[in-house]
């Protein structure tokens, strides 16, 4: 079920819809398997169509909560590509709007984000909901 403390808006029976804890912007998601695992070619055929309908789930309710101009969606695999969590694959989506480039993380290598983590969840969550069931 979903968890405000663990900032997961969406259980599947394969996946979850989580919060990014450092988002680099607001309304930003991760999808992950719900079996730990960080190689995306070993994911069950199951695991992984349950995984791109919930990033599909998730891109629709971020556009019920943000209506963001565009988004970002991808994975990064394996340290050497960034991945912050190298054993265990997700698949960040990120609203983006037009003119949204924020200099402040190159220049104080800090975020500035319009709302709180509590306040995001609180959006996707409602917005996850008005989705009905799976």
């Amino acid at each position: 079920a979903p968890c405000r403390d663990s900032g997961v808006v969406y259980v599947a029976q394969h996946s979850i819809v989580l919060l990014n804890r450092y988002p680099y912007s607001p309304g930003h998601v991760m999808v992950a398997p719900r079996v730990h695992g960080g190689d995306l070619q070993k994911l069950g055929d199951e695991v992984y169509d349950c995984m791109m309908r919930s990033m599909r789930r998730a891109a629709k309710a971020l556009d019920l909560a943000y209506a963001p101009h565009g988004m970002n969606i991808g994975m990064n695999l394996g340290s050497a590509a960034g991945a912050g969590v190298p054993d265990h694959c997700h698949i960040h989506v990120v609203p983006r709007w037009s003119g949204d480039t924020n200099f402040m993380p190159v220049v104080g290598q800090v975020k500035v984000l319009s709302e709180t983590l509590d306040t995001t969840w609180q959006r996707i969550a409602d917005a996850m909901h008005s989705l009905g069931a799976r």
